[in-house]
């Protein structure tokens, strides 16, 4: 169960979620809508990157698998722009492909899953409450290389 509508003394976050299939963005964007932030979507990597480029977000959620620019590409440059911003990864491949916050520079990776929903909240609550410096970014080549050692 979803909590409630924010309360008035909740901050409301202005986050750009990105991901090429149109029912993962969509329900993303509800659940994220339903606990008070201001969502702005993207249907790729590319397009992400445009309207980074032309907003101010304090979040990014991005999918793995996407085509022409898959999220590590993506984490990667928006990273060389604005390294503090909080990122989070979501991916089907994550525990198959080994990804992890180390080898794909997100603050935070989920798996899809049934509780994908819980985790994508925690892991909002969390990384605009830590106080710490984003993780140094891991390069799209690097967390290949850790997935094929993984996989071999």
């Amino acid at each position: 169960m979803l909590p409630s509508r924010k309360s008035p003394s909740a901050v409301q976050l202005k986050i750009l979620v990105v991901d090429d299939n149109a029912n993962g963005l969509a329900a993303r964007k509800s659940v994220l809508e339903e606990v008070g932030h201001k969502i702005t979507t993207a249907k790729c990597g590319v397009e992400a990157i445009t309207v980074f480029s032309e907003h101010k977000f304090d979040l990014l959620v991005t999918d793995y698998k996407m085509p022409r620019m898959n999220g590590l590409e993506l984490i990667e440059k928006v990273r060389a722009v604005r390294p503090e911003i909080p990122i989070i990864l979501i991916s089907g491949f994550a525990d198959t492909l080994g990804l992890d916050e180390e080898s794909t520079g997100a603050d935070a990776v989920i798996q899809k899953s049934s509780n994908e929903v819980s985790h994508l909240l925690r892991a909002v609550n969390r990384l605009m409450r830590a106080k710490t410096s984003p993780r140094k970014p891991a390069t799209a080549q690097a967390a290949a290389n850790r997935a094929k050692r993984k996989s071999g």
